[in-house]
């Protein structure tokens, strides 16, 4: 079983975080006891963390608003007049539960952040989780972002702990022209340097 030092982020959060708005609006999903919760908190960010259990949430709710609902097995909780809620970051790490990845991206403002990082095929050969149900195919969140931008892509192996992982940053489309000398100008989203 993969064990996480609970006081660190992921380091892909860290390396992407600064692709975060100031003050940004946070959806943690299956936010666990909050280690990203604290980490963002403490950089200005308002959280909200959902995760099925209560244990967890206990912990996690001193670093922003918590939700305790099960999202496979139930509606997801988070709506405005039947419409997901969004949010300026949508967050996930170590979780996989296909069926929810359209409300993920609904969930997620124009302009947001989508930083997703999971276990993918290869990590039942080391460990845990070893189901096809929880292993991303390969290439398989480049398919499900394709209508995202995309600022970085992994798909390969960890040794420590040993861990095969997909993960990927990608900034939902904002649409906005902006005046230079030659006209209208791309987003710039800078790549991180670590």
């Amino acid at each position: 079983m993969l064990q996480h030092n609970l006081s660190e982020p992921s380091g892909w959060v860290q390396r992407w975080q600064h692709l975060m708005p100031p003050d940004a609006r946070v959806l943690d999903v299956a936010c666990g006891s909050g280690r990203h919760m604290s980490w963002l908190a403490k950089r200005g960010c308002a959280c909200t963390g959902i995760d099925r259990s209560a244990e967890a949430l206990e912990t996690a709710r001193q670093y922003g608003s918590t939700l305790q609902a099960d999202i496979e097995g139930g509606p997801w909780p988070l709506l405005d007049d039947g419409v997901p809620r969004q949010f300026d970051v949508v967050l996930v790490t170590n979780y996989l539960w296909r069926p929810l990845f359209p409300v993920l991206l609904q969930s997620l403002a124009p302009g947001g952040l989508l930083l997703y990082e999971t276990f993918s095929v290869g990590n039942e050969t080391v460990g845990k989780p070893a189901s096809p149900d929880f292993l991303l195919c390969t290439g398989e969140l480049l398919q499900l972002c394709q209508n995202l931008r995309i600022v970085a892509f992994e798909d390969g192996f960890l040794p420590n702990p040993a861990r095969f992982v997909q993960r990927i940053a990608a900034i939902h489309p904002l649409i906005v022209a902006t005046s230079g000398p030659t006209g209208s100008q791309p987003a710039r989203y800078p790549l991180s340097l670590k």
